[in-house]
Order: structure tokens, then C-alpha cells, then sequence
């Protein structure tokens, strides 16, 4: 009991000084976008810090701060994500300081300008990518759906509910989490809490300050990629892309005729002419139309100009085939602590688990034009990103869930209480008659069936609505399912 408490006194001492440490940084951010480097051009009127950075300032060290503490006092993958999570926020911190004191500029370099934040954004999803096995995976998933939010900076003219789309992405993965672990671990229940919360903020800052889009300043210079000072943790925006080669000037300038004031103003008086500039025009007689006398083309003279532009041919066949292969991952059938994983399944029909537990879950991932038979009571079933699979199984305790998938078949011959598909185009579910109390929950799903066993052992088969309608009552809105005949 005294181990167990001392260890909690550390723990919230480790958070507080986490939290005491990320306050100092930002302070420390706040200072040197105000003084600039030795009074040079960035601590100058024109790079001077808006209210607005010292709002963001304020979700930095708040709701982000309590995440990367919680996050850290968790460790493993997820104080991974958090130190890129914090990474990205500040590289998002950069690009509005410089907004707050530069002009926006063209789309070009605005794009390089949002380079360091995208590319921390690919960095985090890809660390989940890479770490499906952790145990720690809803975490990541739910950063990894929601961190695309702070793409709000390039949206217009309502970042506010794009962050609440984005933050809406997560919410299936922070739900999880807190169904693992509300009766185990009030940390991960309060990391969700403080996860949420930063785009909550995020909503109310964009609401207050970038109502439709990012503000730039209107006196300032024209923002470029190179003119912005990196911040205290690095994130240095890469450099502007090469600019367009010179023009070409035409021949009678390259000659030093045709290209001076004279010729131009020659040129400005053909144009004020309007109608009457092709009175000087020659008639051309039927006659000596090449397109309807072909054989006036022999004869014509050889072109000595430019090649007319043409579509260009595609690349050989045999330079195509060389081309090298996408890596083919080995399939899985393994039993991994108390998780069944069957991963990367190619045509296999006769995949089987049958030496189960009551305290394992199976978790299939990657499988197509495949079939699974798992016997006994097990805890859950996840089918994660497969294609035209089969799954058959006795009876689970817990919940099947349904992922990213295409054209699976769900059959249960036992009991099942729930079931969950998102993000599936094709689901076929197969209820046994001890199973026809399941509720099945479904969201952004298409092409559901639910097939029912009748009193002759066939089955009756009864589509998921995918239309609604919602009305106004008065005091809230109802929503009702639309059946549409034929």
C-alpha cells in the first residue's frame, strides 16, 4: 500500500513538473518571437506578435501540456505520439507568428510554409501505421483520425467545423479507451478527457480569432518561406520552391528591333483598332485552302518553327514490368499473450482458431477472399481493412467489431450482445436465433444486410437503412429512418 501510494506521489510530481516545463517553453516562445535576433528584421513592428499567438499560447500550455503529462505518465507508444504532438503544435505556432506580422503570400510558398506541419502530421499517423500490435493502439488511433485538425490553416471559410469533423474521426477510438479502462485506470480516462479538450479549444480559438481562415496581417511584408525564425523546438519550414525560368524573348528583341517602346505602342494601336484590324487581311480563295485541297500540302514549305505540342506515348511495356513490385507482408496465424492475430490472409479458406479462452480476442487484419472459423467463447472479434471475408464464430462475450472493411459476411451460430461496423461498404450479418436480441450499432456504413433465421432454417434478409430524415419538433430534432421502395 505504502509502494503503491509513494508511486503515485512521483507520478503526479513528474506530471506537474512536465506541465511546469511546457508553460516555460512557451514563455520562453513568447519572448523570442518579440525580440527577434539582435533587433534584426524579425524583432521589428512588421514580426511583432498578435493577440492571437498568445491565445494559442494558452491552448500550448493547457489542454496540450495536460496531454503530453498523462501521455508521458502512460509512456510506450503513446508518450511517443505526444512528444510529435507537441512538435506539431509548435511548428503550427511558427506559422502564426509569421502570419501575425507578414502579408499572405502566394499559393506556392504558402505551401512550403505548411510543409513542417503536414509532414509531422504524416509522421504521426505512420507511427500508428507501423504499431498495430501495441496494446496501446486505441490511443494512437484516436490521435492519428483527429490530428489532420490542425490542417485548419489552409481551410477556408470554416476551419471551425473541419476541427470537429476531424475531432468526430476520433471519437470511435477515444471510446474504446475509455470502455478498456474506466474501471481499471483513471489516467487513461483522463487523458481522453485532455485529449478532447484540446480541440474543443481549438474550436473556440478558431471561433474567436480565425473565424473563416487563417488572418495574416495587412501591413507586414509578403510572408516567404525563408523569412520565418524557428522555434525554440526546431521545426524549421524547408525553403522556397526554385522560381520560374526567365521568359523567352521573341526573335526581334533578341535582334534589338520589335521589343522597344515603339513597337509596342505599334501593337497597342493595332489592338484600339477593335473590328477594323482585319481590314488589312488577304482574301484566300477556295483554291488555295490546303484543308480542302489535299494535295496542296506536298507543296507546301517545310516548317522551320517549333514542333507542335503532342500528347507523349506511354512508357514501354517491358519498362513498366520492370517496375519493382509492391512488398508482400507473410501472412499471420499466431497467438500473441491473450490476442489472436491473423494478418495479410490471401485465399485462404479454411483459416481456423479453435483452442480459445473465454479472456482472448481475435483480431484479423489485411484478409482477403478469405474465411475464418473461430470455435469456443472468446472476449471480442475486430475485422480491421479486409476484403470479401468470411467470418464464422460460436459466441463471444464482449463485441465484434467491423473496421474499413469490403464484402464481409459475419455468421454467429452462439450468442453475441453487440456488434459495431464502421466504415464498411458491404456488411452481411447472419443473427442465430440466440442472437436476435444483438444490437448492432453502424456509422458511415453502406450496403447492410441482417439476415434473421425463420421457423424452416432459412433466413429472411432485411437491409440497414442508409437515408434519413430530421425534422425540427419544436424542442429538439428527430431523426427517423427512410425506406425507399423498389
Amino acid at each position: 500500500m505504502l509502494a503503491s501510494r509513494a508511486q503515485h506521489v512521483v507520478w503526479s510530481g513528474m506530471a506537474e513538473l512536465a506541465s511546469l516545463v511546457q508553460r516555460l517553453e512557451v514563455a520562453v516562445g513568447r519572448l523570442e518571437a518579440a525580440s527577434g535576433s539582435g533587433g534584426g528584421p524579425a524583432g521589428g513592428a512588421g514580426q511583432a506578435e498578435s493577440a492571437y499567438v498568445g491565445a494559442y499560447d494558452d491552448i500550448i500550455a493547457g489542454p496540450v501540456a495536460q496531454y503530453v503529462s498523462l501521455s508521458q505518465k502512460i509512456g510506450g507508444d503513446v508518450q511517443k505520439h505526444a512528444d510529435m504532438m507537441k512538435q506539431a503544435f509548435s511548428c503550427q505556432r511558427q506559422l502564426l507568428v509569421t502570419a501575425s506580422g507578414s502579408q499572405k503570400p502566394t499559393d506556392a510558398v504558402l505551401g512550403s510554409l505548411l510543409k513542417p506541419v503536414s509532414k509531422m502530421i504524416e509522421d504521426i499517423q505512420s507511427l500508428r501505421e507501423k504499431n498495430r500490435s501495441s496494446p496501446l493502439f486505441n490511443h494512437l488511433s484516436a490521435v492519428s483520425e483527429s490530428v489532420p485538425a490542425l490542417g485548419w490553416v489552409a481551410v477556408a471559410p470554416k476551419p471551425g467545423p473541419y476541427v470537429k469533423e476531424m475531432q468526430d474521426s476520433g471519437t470511435f477510438y477515444t471510446n474504446r479507451v475509455l470502455k478498456d479502462y474506466k474501471e481499471k485506470d483513471k489516467t487513461h480516462v483522463d487523458w481522453v478527457k485532455a485529449y478532447n479538450s484540446i480541440w474543443t479549444e481549438m474550436q473556440n480559438y478558431i471561433k474567436t480569432h480565425h473565424t473563416t481562415g487563417l488572418v495574416w496581417s495587412k501591413t507586414g511584408p509578403v510572408a516567404s518561406a525563408s523569412g520565418a525564425a524557428p522555434p525554440p523546438g526546431g521545426c524549421v519550414p524547408p525553403p522556397p520552391p526554385p522560381g520560374p525560368p526567365p521568359p523567352c524573348m521573341p526573335a526581334a528583341s533578341q535582334s534589338g528591333g520589335g521589343g522597344g517602346p515603339e513597337s509596342r505602342s505599334l501593337l497597342f494601336a493595332a489592338i484600339n483598332k477593335g473590328s477594323d484590324i482585319t481590314t488589312g487581311l488577304k482574301h484566300v480563295s477556295d483554291d488555295k485552302k490546303t484543308h480542302k485541297n489535299p494535295g496542296l500540302r506536298s507543296q507546301a514549305p517545310v516548317r522551320t518553327g517549333p514542333k507542335p505540342f503532342t500528347s507523349p506515348r506511354p512508357a514501354p511495356t517491358a519498362a513498366t514490368a520492370a517496375a519493382p513490385a509492391a512488398r508482400k507482408l507473410p501472412p499471420v496465424l499466431e497467438l500473441e499473450g491473450k490476442k489472436w492475430k491473423v494478418e495479410n490472409q490471401e485465399g485462404a479458406a479454411g483459416l481456423v482458431i479453435s483452442d480459445t479462452e473465454l479472456k482472448q480476442v481475435v483480431y484479423a487484419y489485411k484478409c482477403n477472399n478469405s474465411t475464418l472459423n473461430v470455435k469456443g467463447k472468446i472476449n471480442s472479434i475486430t475485422l480491421d481493412n479486409c476484403k470479401k471475408l468470411g467470418l464464422v464464430f460460436d459466441d463471444v462475450v464482449g463485441i465484434v467489431e467491423v473496421i474499413n472493411c469490403q464484402n464481409v459476411k459475419v455468421q454467429v451460430m452462439g450468442k453475441i450482445p453487440t456488434m459495431s461496423v464502421n466504415k464498411t461498404d458491404g456488411c452481411h450479418i447472419y443473427l442465430s436465433k440466440d442472437s436476435l436480441d444483438c444490437e448492432i450499432v453502424s456509422a458511415k456504413s453502406s450496403e447492410m444486410n441482417i439476415l434473421v433465421p425463420t421457423a424452416d432454417g432459412d433466413f429472411t434478409e432485411l437491409p440497414v437503412p442508409e437515408q434519413f430524415k430530421t425534422v425540427w419538433d419544436g424542442k429538439k430534432l428527430v431523426t427517423t429512418a427512410t425506406e425507399i421502395a423498389g
